[in-house]
């Protein structure tokens, strides 16, 4: 028997293992190909959903679904921890220790881990959204936040949801107009490079919105600690910046176990850009946030590169060569306020081109953040 397993229950690895199902459907059902997917949460989390969170639109339960609901029948589900990959005898071991499992072909999908505690006083200072925990603490301090400065500070780069940074500050300023508090209260938005984000469009747009709507920008700022007692930022290049609320973007980490592995010296797997190989071992693929590719940890990327290497595996578990590749494909809506917003699309080595925001792109933002569950069916 050909055996694939995919470790990881995200974006990536729900959708390969739903289009593996598809594809290998005769072999499957043959007993010829197992498809398996293992992971260590029983839910799949959409983790868009949680910048919505603080603002009140989304709960924390919104983010999150049975993972065995969203499954194809056919792939066979385990539920474990994952702890060690053996690339030279092919082989996974998980935390109970007892067991071991072999595989023909490996997808590493097991996305980025927060690690605000990577920055002095970050954790105990600020506030974030990129997770439940945070994002629910951070609803319950926007609610009181009626006057003071509130600071948005890119600390970790790269991130997920690359988007996200720009948005919350438009949609802040938004929500506070609405609820006549916004003239009380200051708002600074803060870049490590020389402009306000990584793509220059983008960049380019939310500078001219930040001045329109009165959102400070501070760029070349590098946090190197923060001091929660004083509610001061303090930064590599020598300067300091006073906070009433922070909301920070923590640095982000790979995984421990892709450096245990051999396969990426930071804990993100080194692959080839088109074919998604890690290139420190065969037989092994890395798709999503984990996989060191140049462009954006977003949803978007996870969902095409699942559909690549779904063919190159499928290719190779029927004996053939797999030719299928990806060009760095990303689509990204953007949050320009409460209720419009923008939409990107490009592949590698473009510049995106930043759409006029409207309402109707705002709308299809939502209504696209609610069929995604059909999206990690394998479905869209």
């Amino acid at each position: 028997m050909h055996r694939i397993a995919i470790v990881g229950g995200g974006t990536g690895g729900t959708v390969l293992a739903n289009r593996l199902a598809s594809e290998l459907q005769s072999e499957i059902e043959a007993g010829d190909v197992e498809v398996r997917l293992i992971t260590a949460d029983p839910n799949h989390v959409y983790k868009p959903t949680f910048l919505y969170v603080p603002f009140g639109k989304k709960t924390v339960d919104d983010a999150k679904r049975p993972i065995e609901e969203l499954v194809d029948r056919r792939v066979t589900l385990t539920i474990e921890e994952v702890t060690g990959v053996d690339t030279d005898r092919n082989r996974l071991s998980f935390a109970d220790r007892t067991t071991s499992l072999h595989y023909d072909q490996l997808v590493l999908a097991t996305g980025a881990n927060l690690e605000p505690e990577a920055v002095p006083g970050l954790a105990e200072g600020g506030h974030h959204f990129y997770g439940p925990d945070g994002a629910e603490r951070l609803r319950d301090e926007l609610a009181d936040f009626t006057e003071g400065h509130l600071v948005l500070s890119v600390v970790g780069v790269p991130h997920m949801c690359p988007a996200a940074p720009v948005e919350f500050p438009l949609m802040v300023d938004a929500w506070l107009r609405e609820r006549g508090r916004r003239e009380d209260v200051e708002i600074t938005y803060t870049y490590p490079i020389n402009r306000a984000h990584g793509l220059e469009s983008v960049a380019d747009w939310a500078t001219d919105l930040f001045e329109e709507r009165d959102i400070t920008l501070e760029t070349f700022f590098n946090v190197d600690e923060v001091d929660p007692d004083a509610e001061v930022i303090e930064t590599v290049e020598g300067n300091e910046l006073e906070y009433d609320l922070l909301v920070a973007i923590p640095p982000h980490r790979g995984s421990d176990l892709v450096t245990d592995a051999g396969l990426g010296d930071d804990g993100w797997v080194d692959v080839d850009r088109h074919t998604l190989e890690a290139t420190a071992a065969e037989d092994v693929y890395a798709i999503g946030d984990i996989a060191d590719v140049p462009t954006s940890k977003a949803g978007s990327v996870a969902h095409y590169e699942a559909g690549v290497v779904a063919d190159r595996i499928a290719s190779r578990a029927r004996g053939t060569v797999p030719t299928a590749t990806y060009d760095g494909k990303t689509v990204c809506f953007l949050e320009a306020g409460m209720d419009e917003a923008t939409f990107i699309e490009f592949s590698y080595g473009e510049e995106p081109y930043v759409r006029e925001p409207s309402k109707p792109l705002h709308w299809a933002k939502l209504g696209y953040n609610e069929s995604y569950w059909l999206t990690a069916r394998g479905l869209l």
